[in-house]
C-alpha cells in the first residue's frame, strides 16, 4: 500500500536520527512502497562491482542508500530550520506551507 508521505523531490531535508543524524541534502528520489528516500551526500555505502563493459576495471564504488522517511525532516527553506508541513488551499490551487513560517513550499 502506497502511503501519503510529506516530502518530495528535490526537498532539502536534515537527517533526524540513525548514523547520519544532522547531515543534511537534496531528496534525488523517493519510493513510496518501501517508504524510504535517497538523500544526496547521506548514507553512502561501499559497493564492490564486478569488472564490466561500464566500469572494465570494477573495484568499490560509494554510492547512497536509502533513508526510511521517519528520520527525515524537511527544512524551511526562510528560516533553515526543520518544520512540519501542512496543506492549505490557495485559491483553486492545493499548496505545501510550513507550519514554522507559514511560507508555501
Amino acid at each position: 500500500m502506497m502511503t501519503k508521505l510529506k516530502i518530495k523531490t528535490g526537498d532539502v531535508v536534515r537527517v533526524i536520527a540513525g548514523d547520519h543524524k544532522g547531515s543534511e541534502g537534496k531528496i534525488v528520489r523517493v519510493n513510496r512502497d518501501k517508504n524510504n528516500a535517497i538523500v544526496e551526500g547521506t548514507n553512502m555505502v561501499s559497493k564492490h562491482t564486478k569488472p564490466s563493459a561500464k566500469s572494465p576495471q570494477g573495484g568499490i564504488v560509494k554510492k547512497e542508500a536509502p533513508i526510511h522517511i521517519s528520520n527525515l525532516s524537511l527544512i524551511d527553506p526562510k528560516s533553515k530550520e526543520v518544520t512540519k508541513t501542512g496543506t492549505r488551499i490557495d485559491g483553486d490551487k492545493k499548496v505545501r506551507f510550513s507550519k514554522k513560517s507559514n511560507q508555501v513550499l
